[in-house]
Parts: C-alpha cells; sequence; structure tokens
C-alpha cells in the first residue's frame, strides 16, 4: 500500500452529480416559485455548477495543505475519502469529490455580509473536514459497502484504520480553524464546538431510533425525526455558512440568521436524502433499490406515511412489525393468535427485494412521499426566509439562493 502525498492540490474537477432521478422532487420548489415548480431549468443548473466549482478551487489549496500535515496513512485514506485518490494512493482525477456544498456556503456566507471570500476559507477547511470525518464514521455505524459509486474506507482499509482516519480529520478540523490568525478566531472554534456537539447528538438520536417500534407510544414521530435531522444534517450546514459571516466580520444577529437558514436546509437535504434511500436510482446514489427500507432505517417517508392514520398506513405499520428482525411468524412459537389469511402475515423480512418494494408502495400510497417532498420544500422557503430577514449583500444573497433552490434537485 502506498502513501499518497497530497500537498499540491490537483486539478479541480466539475462535480456533474444528478437530478433527483426516480425519487419524485424534479418539480417541487417553494411555494411561489414558478421556475422551480417548473423544475430547475438547465442555466440555472449551470450557475450553481459554476458557484460550487468556484468555491472549491478557492479552498482546495488550503484544504489539500491541511491534509497534508496528518500523519501519511491517515493522510492516504482521507484522501480516499475525499475521492482525490485511489486505494493504493494513486491520484484519480476522475472519481467524485462531492459538491463541496458546505465549503460553498461558508464563503458566500462571507461574501453575503460584505467580506472577500478569502476569509471564509479555513472555516471551510474546517467545515468539510468535519463532514468527511462524520461521514466515514456514519458509514461504518450504518455498514454502507458503498458511496460516491466506490468503496467506503472502512470496506477499503478495515474498520479500525477507519476510525482512526475519522478521529485525524475531526481534530485536523478543530486544529485548522483555531489557527486563525483573527479576532473572531475563538467565537468560530466556540461555534465549530457547539456544532460538533449537536452533530454527535443528532447520530445518537438516528442510531436510537433503529431500536424503537414502528407503531406504539414509543414510536418515532415526524417531529423528533425533524429534530434529529436538524442537528445531525442542518448543524453543520448551518455552522458552514455562519462561520463564513462570523469570520467576515458580521453582527451576531446575521450570523444566527444564516446558521438558521443552514440548518433548516439541513432538514430539507435530510428528506432528500430520504426520498433517494427508497426511490433513488442506483446509478445515482451508488446504494441499493429500497435501500433504507431494506435495512428497515425509519426515514421520513415511512414515519410520514404511517402517521398519516390512513388504511395503508394500518398496513404498512402490519408489515414493517411482521418483518422486523426477531418477529416471530405466523402460527409458530410465541405467536400470540392464530395465522391470518392476510398476506402481511407472510411477508417474510425487509431484505426480501419483493417485501421492501411492497413497503415502498404502501409508503407512497399512504402519502408518506408527498409529505417528504412537501417537507423538503417548506423548509427550503424557512431558509430564504431567514435568508432576507438580515441585510446581505444582493449578490452574493442571489447565489445563496440560487444554491439553495438547486441543490434540493440534485442527488445529497
Amino acid at each position: 500500500m502506498g502513501f499518497l502525498s497530497v500537498g499540491a492540490p490537483a486539478a479541480v474537477a466539475a462535480d456533474g452529480g444528478g437530478r433527483l432521478a426516480g425519487a419524485g422532487l424534479e418539480g417541487a420548489g417553494p411555494a411561489g416559485s414558478g421556475a422551480d415548480r417548473a423544475g430547475v431549468g438547465a442555466g440555472a443548473r449551470g450557475e450553481a455548477d459554476a458557484l460550487l466549482l468556484r468555491c472549491r478551487a478557492l479552498v482546495r489549496p488550503a484544504l489539500a495543505g491541511a491534509v497534508g500535515r496528518l500523519h501519511p496513512w491517515t493522510g492516504e485514506m482521507a484522501a480516499f475519502s475525499l475521492g482525490w485518490a485511489d486505494v493504493d494512493g494513486t491520484p484519480e482525477p476522475g472519481a467524485s469529490e462531492g459538491k463541496g456544498v458546505r465549503q460553498a456556503l461558508a464563503v458566500l456566507g462571507a461574501e453575503a455580509v460584505g467580506a472577500d471570500g478569502r476569509v471564509a476559507v479555513a472555516g471551510a477547511v474546517a467545515v468539510e473536514l468535519v463532514h468527511a470525518f462524520s461521514l466515514l464514521h456514519d458509514d461504518i455505524m450504518d455498514g454502507d459497502a458503498l458511496r460516491r459509486q466506490r468503496e467506503t474506507v472502512w470496506k477499503a482499509y478495515g474498520t479500525g484504520p477507519a476510525v482512526l482516519a475519522g478521529d485525524a480529520l475531526f481534530a485536523l478540523a478543530v486544529q485548522s480553524l483555531a489557527e486563525v490568525p483573527s479576532t473572531h478566531t475563538g467565537p468560530a472554534v466556540r461555534r465549530l464546538g457547539e456544532t460538533l456537539t449537536d452533530l454527535v447528538r443528532g447520530q445518537a438520536d438516528d442510531l436510537c431510533f433503529e431500536d424503537r417500534p414502528w407503531t406504539g407510544p414509543d414510536a418515532v414521530r415526524p417531529e423528533a425525526y425533524r429534530v434529529m435531522a436538524e442537528h445531525k444534517t442542518g448543524s453543520l450546514l448551518g455552522c458552514a455558512a455562519a462561520l463564513g459571516a462570523l469570520l467576515g466580520g458580521a453582527p451576531e444577529a446575521t450570523v444566527a440568521a444564516l446558521d438558521r437558514a443552514g440548518r433548516h436546509l439541513g432538514v430539507a437535504f435530510q428528506a432528500v436524502d430520504d426520498l433517494l434511500g427508497v426511490w433513488g436510482d442506483p446509478a445515482v446514489t451508488g446504494k441499493p433499490v429500497h435501500g433504507d427500507l431494506r435495512r428497515g432505517k425509519k426515514t421520513y417517508p415511512v414515519l410520514a406515511a404511517l402517521a398519516a392514520g390512513t388504511p395503508e398506513s394500518r398496513e404498512l405499520a402490519a408489515l414493517l412489525e411482521a418483518a422486523a428482525p426477531g418477529a416471530p411468524a405466523p402460527g409458530r412459537p410465541g405467536t400470540p393468535e392464530a395465522p391470518s389469511p392476510d398476506p402481511v402475515d407472510a411477508a417474510g423480512t425487509l431484505d426480501d427485494p419483493a417485501v421492501a418494494a411492497r413497503a415502498a408502495s404502501l409508503v407512497e400510497r399512504a402519502g408518506g412521499r408527498a409529505a417528504t417532498m412537501r417537507e423538503a420544500v417548506d423548509q427550503l422557503a424557512a431558509a430564504r426566509r431567514c435568508l432576507r430577514a438580515v441585510p446581505l449583500r444582493p449578490g452574493p444573497s442571489r447565489d445563496l439562493d440560487a444554491l439553495l433552490a438547486f441543490l434540493l434537485h440534485r442527488a445529497v
């Protein structure tokens, strides 16, 4: 296994990404936006891609320099996780680096308050490193073998090394921000620390949800899931935009507004991600069809469907309970009542593609898919209201607005 030197940044390639093909969000824009209701056009997609590319190009040298300070082995794993190299450390320019949404939010946050985007680079590096760390550990906890059509770090290098690489990225994020020679450094580091606490809280809730029942008083409700999503996904997006504004010298009210906007965007992101987890195109997501359902994950579409109170909701609940791990089969010891002719009782497990497909159909018929689309659109509208509540520079503000809308229509 070779070690990669990442000190010299390679050319930044545009990330083509993909629309939410088959996930049902092609025409879901915020209320009052006719263009968004008709879908995001090629011009808007090109504008957003150009914004993301510009911000990645600004941040990439500092990000590569930070990763280059790591131990060669953890640095190699970090480069692999960031899409810069393959598993033997060879540069891989064709791999997806991701869109760089968080670093873009940091740069645009600074520009929106009238500062040069370069003042936000250290903040952008910090949030990108935290994001990489969180994905790396999240893949371990979820057992995901693929991300962006490649092996995940734990699958390629082993669980122990992947945990170590994640720890290294976490520490490097804090160090990179703490070294900024600015009067705003202390508040920036405190904000990052609060964000890390929120992120871990959200991840803990997500894992705890897996052990809670589908129905009954201890079931997870959509409201609880929304709070989890804000912590797990929204906190870092909010931190990114807020750090840009803070390092740009903005007043606290503006910093807080950008943080709230990012948190709303995070819930919208999670809603989109949940749609992709059930109905996304595997060629785009890199994950199996109905993957979240087959793993029994409690995602927003399923929880909204269960909460709808329709006949389809009840049928879905029966199927999920019957297919849950450890559920007794009808007519076997431990079954409290006699077998029923209802085919739900013979459902099998959610790992069965036919059972997962049936569950996905019930989720849609019970309104879970539509409810999730509405949630994403509503959260995007709330993010925009936050941005409009404070004075921001017109040009960067339009950039932020365009980026928020466009990201809702892309694979997360």
